[in-house]
Formats: C-alpha cells, structure tokens, sequence
C-alpha cells in the first residue's frame, strides 16, 4: 500500500461543493481518503487577477499505480467540469498528486514528487498540518523544514 497525498483546489462556482465532491468521488473511485486538512483560502498563484482558491490536502491508502491514480483524478476533474483552457486558469477543481509513497517518477505528464510543491505556501500549510514530518524523497528535508525555507508570501489562511 502507497500512502498517497494530493491537493485539492477550487477557484470556481461553489468552491466548497466542488472540494466535497471531489473526496467524495476520489473515495469511492480511486482509494478510500484517509486524513484530510483543513480548508485554506488561497490567493491565486500565478496568475493574480484570478478569484481566490480553496485548497485542501487529503491522503490515500492505495495499490493503484501513480498512473492509475493521475488517470483517475484527471476523469473527476473532468466530471467535475473542470476545462484546460489556460495555464493557471481558474477551475472547478484542480487534484494534484503531490507525494505517491517516496517514490520518485518522472515520466511524460507525470512528475511526483509534485515539482513546484516547496515553492508553494498553498500547499505547504495544508500539508504541513497533517504531515510535518513527511520527509521530501528528493531534498530529504521535512515538510515543516521545506515551509521554514519558503519565499512564497501568498496569504494563506485556514477557514
């Protein structure tokens, strides 16, 4: 079993609804979820005059393969309405795969660890609240070192 990490963010439409059903649908379709953070409202990242975000962190326990599990976050995301149509356009949802177990993967469209995961204050404060020790397989630093180095000054803040 694959402890599996990934974040949830939503800057669309009802952001709380697409941040449930999306744990909902990744519990029943991919693996069950395991631990969840709380909820961040996020300033949008990349691109600032975009609505802020919802983020959230959630971990699986799965046998999936990395693939299996980006194949099926990516069908959610689809049935969620999410639409590719800009790089850090705003979304429905957005589900990242940030950790797969302390595997590292780099192939074609998939890249885990998530690489701009120690740049992003987003995704720092939820993971550092339900993982701090998680160790990063490529830095070998913990959560908590990675978020004690980070530039980002994005407001962050738990709802």
């Amino acid at each position: 079993m694959k402890s599996v990490f990934l974040l949830l963010g939503s800057n669309l439409g009802d952001r709380q609804y697409f941040l449930r059903q999306a744990i909902a649908l990744i519990d029943t379709r991919v693996a069950k979820v395991i631990k969840t953070s709380s909820i961040y409202e996020t300033q949008s990242w990349g691109k600032s005059d975009a609505p802020d975000y919802l983020n959230q962190v959630i971990v699986l326990e799965t046998e999936a393969t990395a693939q299996e599990v980006l194949d099926k976050i990516l069908n959610i995301e689809l049935m969620l309405g999410r639409k590719r149509e800009e790089k850090w356009g705003s979304r429905t949802i957005d589900i990242d795969i940030l950790f797969y177990g302390d595997e590292i993967i780099n192939e074609e469209g998939l890249h885990i660890p998530h690489p701009e995961l120690h740049n992003r204050r987003f995704t720092l404060e939820p993971l550092k609240e339900i993982a701090p020790d998680l160790r990063h397989p490529v830095f070998g630093k913990t959560i908590t070192a990675i978020k004690n180095e980070l530039k980002d000054n994005l407001i962050v803040k738990k709802l």
